[in-house]
């Protein structure tokens, strides 16, 4: 008999984390643990969740894909009317939460979110397989469409037209910047006593470290 839901657990036993085994700093501690998820060879180790807001004030999250970071935050990219997109015009606040199970870590990111420079978003966007290209010009994303045949064939009419010659990066899409002003470090502990380290950043916009309970 399969077990029930509410039997399923895991005994979370690898590691610690420590203040003093930490950076000051949570973006050097990120590109530690990052490091870290990418020897571990996890599988999909950039996907993310992405939590923004409806107009009417309701939750909406989804996975997208971490494709850069830098001094000042997080990348990734989109299509800017999709629905993730306007609530981001409307609402300019997200969090980005990423679960590497394999190491038993979780890291909850909250913050602005801008968009990328238009060279940047270019360069990204040349740097994808031409047929991610394609689809990124071919798909009116989150909007109802008739049926899979529809699209379908809207991919194969854009391709049409750019055959022989470079994909021109669409206006509507392109990549966020999202400018942290909260990162927690989780790592999981046994009998559910987890080690939780938060970052925020206080008015003056330094970086300052405290422990949550589990």
């Amino acid at each position: 008999m399969n077990p029930s839901i509410a039997d399923i657990r895991k005994t979370y036993a690898q590691a610690q984390l420590l203040e003093t085994d930490t950076s000051s700093d949570p973006m050097e501690q990120f590109g530690k643990w990052w490091q870290q998820a990418v020897e571990a060879e996890i599988l999909e180790v950039n996907a993310m969740t992405l939590a923004t807001v409806t107009e009417e004030g309701m939750p909406d999250a989804r996975i997208v894909l971490l494709k850069g970071m830098d001094g000042q935050g997080f990348h990734f990219y989109t299509n800017y009317q999709s629905r993730k997109g306007q609530q981001l015009e409307a609402n300019p606040r997200a969090a980005l939460v990423m679960f590497w199970k394999e190491l038993e870590r979780q890291v909850r990111i909250k913050g602005q979110i801008e968009r990328l420079p238009e060279a940047e978003s270019d360069a990204y966007f040349h740097s994808r397989p031409r047929e991610s290209q394609l689809g990124a010009v071919s798909s009116p994303q989150s909007e109802i469409i008739t049926n899979r045949s529809w699209l379908e064939e809207r991919y194969r009419s854009v391709e049409a037209s750019f055959e022989g010659r470079e994909i021109v990066r669409p206006p509507h899409w392109g990549g966020y910047r999202l400018i942290p002003e909260s990162i927690e470090f989780w790592q999981g502990r046994p009998g559910r006593m987890h080690d939780r380290l938060e970052y925020k950043k206080d008015p003056s916009g330094s970086w300052f470290r405290q422990r949550l309970a589990p």
